[in-house]
């Protein structure tokens, strides 16, 4: 069985006496240490899917199985970084991140060894240096460091990142793109993200699953990314391999699976 397995996964809204099924017959094994990329256009379910995993939202039909036990509520061995940093603005870098260590290590690890707990996950972001300053006073890459340290920093079983570039300029995206493929490098984490971007998908995972559109969506194709790690960015933009995926995504996406709109 998978590490995360997820098994025939259905979901329907209903409202004001209509039902919209949004996913139907998702079928995903994702092995522990896999970094997996989820892209498809927009109303496709990936952020469903994504809060479906993180417990956030029941299954209609099918089921989700982490480490062979039934996802059913959010829990701290499923850690989420979101698009949106969710810092609180009142309380500095450090106190933020203590704000999970504290509720997952209460009866585990004592004051002292949380606090050095906390600094070692902010220097895994390189973020040590901030670590009394409040949000306001940090640039939104280093708020997104920050979502990341938190998460992290709970020793989740699956990291889930729901676009946790998307709201970045351009370097400050591929400098934290960088240092996410460092992470996963060094603490071998299964991780799991939705993107829209297919370069960035291609470069850090190691299969990417694409949606057909919804409703109803399920999953169209799933694309080994066999590229050697440690990756440098450089070093693929004229690799055959990487050109070869990114055009596979590209054309499922685009040609194959393109949006009504598009399309006409």
């Amino acid at each position: 069985m998978a590490y995360l397995d997820i098994s025939r996964v259905g979901i329907s809204f209903t409202r004001a006496g209509r039902t919209s099924e949004v996913l139907r017959e998702v079928d995903l094994g994702v092995a522990k240490g896999e970094y997996v990329s989820i892209i498809g256009h927009s109303g496709c379910g990936k952020s469903t899917l994504l809060n479906i995993v993180a417990g956030l939202l029941r299954v209609s039909t099918g089921a989700v199985l982490l480490d062979g036990r039934e996802v059913n509520s959010p829990g701290p061995d499923r850690a989420v970084v979101f698009q949106n940093h969710s810092l609180l603005p009142w309380l500095t870098v450090r106190e933020n991140v203590a704000l999970a260590v504290d509720k997952v290590f209460a009866g585990r690890k004592s004051s002292g060894e949380r606090r050095d707990w906390i600094d070692a996950n902010l220097k895994l972001v390189n973020m040590t240096h901030a670590a009394d300053k409040r949000p306001s006073e940090i640039s939104g890459g280093m708020k997104q460091r920050v979502g990341i340290a938190r998460a992290l920093a709970m020793e989740p079983k699956v990291l889930l990142l729901d676009e946790p570039f998307g709201a970045l300029d351009a370097l400050t995206r591929a400098h934290l793109q960088d240092q996410v493929m460092e992470i996963h490098a060094r603490l071998g984490n299964t991780m799991i993200m939705i993107t829209h971007d297919v370069d960035e998908a291609v470069l850090l995972s190691d299969r990417i699953v694409m949606m057909t559109n919804g409703p109803s969506a399920t999953i169209g194709e799933v694309l080994e990314v066999p590229l050697p790690r440690p990756r440098r960015r450089l070093d693929l933009m004229e690799d055959p391999v990487y050109a070869h995926a990114r055009a596979a995504v590209i054309e499922f996406l685009y040609a194959r699976h393109a949006l009504p709109a598009i399309a006409a």
